[in-house]
């Protein structure tokens, strides 16, 4: 089969397409799931340091419990947990209860299974491209994970710093001296500007995962492109905030979660990267 995939471009592609969908579904279990195991993680935490004891619950991890409707308790049969397909097929409601199905799991599924799949083509079969749909699923799942609860989790983030550093370790995208100083500077930057905005208004404009999600994309593109991915972001988040808030939909005092838009400079910067590179240094 590995073969296949060097001799046979187009079948690595649908291959890794596939694999992308099948990944995405499980997407959607870590971003709906991995805020609430943070949360009951920080609240035994806080319980310990007081002294006190919480009763101990039913499992809640990755794995346990088995998916079921929110609404109606109803277990998801296997035939109802096709990824995109069982969406369709139940024209997204619950098979028992008829409750709304929410449309964005076949849309991570599918994107998921899209990246993955521009990915194959265009580093071709090997270990470039298999890194890179490491990256693209910690980042699809980041991504969600902050539009729905302005968080960007350690679990996440640093975790994708130290494997940006591995993977460059012999150059396999950039060199490992601009991969560290790509980092570092990801990292101070948004810091700098974070200050800077709370010693000017007196309040925070940004979380300190959006800090560490800049510094790995510094730790796997570099720090040549840690301004391009920040235009992109400045630019598409103030753009939809203008939008939201014009359309009557968003509160102003409520803020925008900036990890998503990281996330896009940072898959534009991976894909056409390059490019960009020559725009702004000539």
């Amino acid at each position: 089969m590995l073969e296949v995939f060097a001799a046979q471009p187009e079948v690595f592609v649908m291959a890794a397409g596939i694999l992308g969908v099948a990944l995405g579904s499980f997407l959607n279990v870590v971003i709906h799931r991995l805020p609430g195991m943070l949360d009951r993680e920080w609240r035994s935490q806080c319980a310990s340091f007081e002294g006190r004891e919480l009763e101990a619950g039913e499992p809640y991890n990755l794995v346990q419990p088995g998916s079921a409707c929110p609404h109606c308790g109803h277990a998801i049969a296997w035939h109802e947990n096709v990824p995109i397909a069982s969406w369709l097929w139940l024209r997204g409601r619950c098979a028992a209860c008829q409750a709304p199905i929410s449309p964005r799991y076949p849309i991570v599924e599918a994107l998921t299974g899209v990246l993955f799949g521009y990915a194959a083509w265009k580093w071709g079969y090997g270990f470039q491209a298999v890194a890179v749909m490491g990256l693209l699923a910690v980042l699809v799942a980041l991504a969600f994970i902050d539009l729905d609860t302005q968080l960007l989790p350690d679990n996440l983030t640093m975790p994708l710093v130290w494997a940006g550093l591995l993977v460059n370790f012999q150059g396999a995208f950039i060199p490992l001296e601009e991969a560290v100083l790509g980092a570092v500077a990801g990292y101070l930057s948004l810091w700098t500007v974070y200050h800077l905005f709370r010693l000017l208004t007196g309040k925070e404009g940004m979380g300190f995962g959006d800090f560490k999600l800049l510094a790995a994309l510094g730790a796997w593109l570099g720090w040549k492109l840690l301004l391009p991915i920040v235009l992109v972001a400045s630019m598409a988040g103030a753009l939809v905030g203008l939008a939201l808030i014009g359309l009557g939909g968003h509160d102003r005092a409520k803020p925008i979660p900036f990890g998503p838009w990281l996330v896009l400079g940072g898959l534009v910067a991976l894909f056409w990267g390059d490019g960009l590179i020559r725009i702004w240094l000539g």
